[in-house]
């Protein structure tokens, strides 16, 4: 009995001793899941907002909460890409601060992740697929069968969410993560930005060298195309920095052969110095690892001044430095002169090292809110002026 209890002590401490190596030498610092997802009073003690803004807990009981997406009738749509199913929140008639019911939409889909709407149809990006089916907001049903519409989209992978969105333009855009941390892709629809018309025929390769851009959306006024793009891992604890991209037609966005602001990686950037000086810089950078998840440009005419036409960012945070970063909401202001500057909008979701939340996904209601999931406490939050 003494010869098992001090060969299990040993295995304990040479595991530990281990992980403590890895993590150093890694930077591998993933964040522990809680139980219970965040009280009110938790958040009202832990989170900061801009003077103006509170913020609640609108809806919990949502495994793995992603992308989200509002009805014409005033309903949220939310993504539970690890429970394969969408799910339809009831708008809160009855001003209690949470929805009036909920109902799975869909089921038995392949780890669904974006979601939009078209011309009466729900539009949902699987991991190896884009479906679509047709959707009664008034009466919170589909109709009709749901259909497969693009199937030859490559899956899984270390990147496997897809983002689905509709442009200005009328077609559809959806982004493909690459396969891998850092590598050169066989599939060249891998680590790119694809266009299609809307019933999925005509595929383009819009965009190249996006290493994994989750989140993308257009300005209310120039209509431009912005995406956040997460930087590869494994280099340091603060390098290469994430990205926010112009993503215009044809160009290419550096990734194996460039980090950041056209800086050569060690792996892959020799011998490609011509690809490097002819990719994209990104317009903005943020700190590396915080990995951009969601970006929303706001268009509600109830929010502050500064705030017109500025975009939400939900920082999802590191699991792959030896300190943490990330896990917040900031937004960004375009100045007249070009720059663009990042402020803090929702913090406090990692407060020296225990974290409470991973902010996903941002979408504004009609309401004037600004709802905002979180995969970890399978939560989605309210954010509002008071």
């Amino acid at each position: 009995m003494h010869k098992f209890l001090w060969t299990l002590a040993r295995i304990i401490i040479i595991g530990a001793v281990l992980g403590f190596l890895v993590s150093r030498l890694f930077g591998i610092n993933t964040p522990v899941l809680k139980k219970n997802p965040p009280t009110e009073d938790l958040l009202s003690t832990r989170l900061r907002l801009p003077p103006g803004f509170s913020i609640s807990i609108y809806a919990k009981n949502l495994p793995g909460a992603r992308m989200l997406r509002f009805t014409e009738a005033g309903d949220l749509l939310v993504s539970l890409s690890s429970d394969d199913r969408v799910v339809l929140l009831e708008r809160d008639d009855n001003h209690d601060g949470a929805p009036d019911g909920r109902r799975d939409l869909l089921t038995g889909l392949k780890r669904p992740h974006g979601l939009d709407f078209y011309q009466g149809r729900l539009y949902v990006a699987e991991t190896d697929a884009i479906g679509r089916v047709r959707f009664d907001a008034r009466l919170r049903a589909t109709q009709g069968e749901y259909e497969r519409i693009v199937t030859d989209i490559p899956g899984g992978g270390n990147h496997w969410t897809r983002t689905v969105r509709f442009g200005p333009d009328g077609l559809m855009y959806v982004s493909v993560g690459s396969s891998c941390n850092a590598c050169l892709e066989k599939t060249p629809t891998r680590a790119a930005l694809l266009r299609y018309d809307p019933d999925g025929g005509h595929e383009t390769l819009f965009a190249t060298g996006l290493r994994n851009t989750v989140g993308f959306d257009w300005h209310p006024v120039t209509h431009e195309l912005f995406g956040v793009d997460n930087g590869r891992d494994f280099l340091s604890d603060d390098f290469p920095p994430c990205e926010l991209n112009r993503i215009e037609q044809g160009k290419f966005y550096g990734w194996p052969y460039a980090n950041g602001n056209k800086v050569p990686d060690p792996d892959f950037g020799a011998g490609n110095e011509e690809r490097i000086r002819s990719s994209e810089a990104p317009i903005h950078e943020f700190p590396a690892h915080t990995s951009p998840l969601g970006i929303t440009f706001l268009r509600s005419k109830n929010l502050p001044p500064d705030f017109k036409n500025s975009a939400l960012v939900a920082l999802h945070g590191s699991w792959n430095r030896t300190k943490k970063i990330g896990y917040k909401v900031v937004s960004l202001h375009f100045e007249p002169n070009g720059r663009i500057k990042e402020r803090d909008f929702v913090t406090g979701f990692e407060q020296q090292g225990d974290v409470i939340g991973r902010p996903v996904d941002i979408a504004e209601g009609p309401d004037g809110a600004i709802y905002i999931s979180d995969d970890f406490a399978g939560s989605i939050y309210r954010v509002y002026r008071h």
